[in-house]
């Protein structure tokens, strides 16, 4: 008996990885696809028109709602930091929410900050958003780093 549940779970072990998700799969392909055009390529309107749900609801209170604002704040921001960009450490997806944690730098010269972006997918657009962020110290109190 012990042989053949031994057998068994190795042949689990050489089973290709199968995805459990296929929903969070193309969410979460969707969502590296918009941060890759809007953030690191810099296609404000290709990015919006292609990802983003023209009702789409922004949580940040320092940003206003809507894929019109959206596209305002990302084209006059880049106009000002050309240089600004992302690079992309985690990507979590679980049904129609997806999360990216990555390191947003606004230039070569700037230490960046830690940030979460949690995007809620509908009917192939995003639609919702949150986002949390901190900046990168200097000194850390342990040499884990925030990624």
């Amino acid at each position: 008996m012990f042989f053949v549940a031994a057998v068994c779970a190795g042949l689990l072990l050489l089973a290709p990885a199968v995805s459990a998700d296929p929903i969070s799969d193309a969410n979460k392909k969707l969502v590296l696809d918009a941060a890759t055009m809007l953030f690191i390529d810099h296609k404000v309107d290709q990015a919006v028109d292609t990802y983003f749900a023209p009702d789409y609801i922004q949580h940040n209170p320092l940003a206003p709602t809507g894929a019109a604002a959206l596209r305002n704040f990302f084209k006059g921001f880049y106009a000002g930091n050309p240089d600004a960009t992302i690079v992309i450490h985690h990507v979590l997806a679980d049904g129609d929410l997806v999360a990216i944690h990555y390191l947003f730098k606004v230039n070569k010269q700037d230490r960046g900050m830690a940030v979460v972006d949690i995007f809620r997918v509908a009917n192939g657009r995003i639609q919702e958003h949150w986002d949390v962020g901190q900046p990168v110290p200097e000194k850390s109190a342990n040499s884990n780093g925030m990624f």
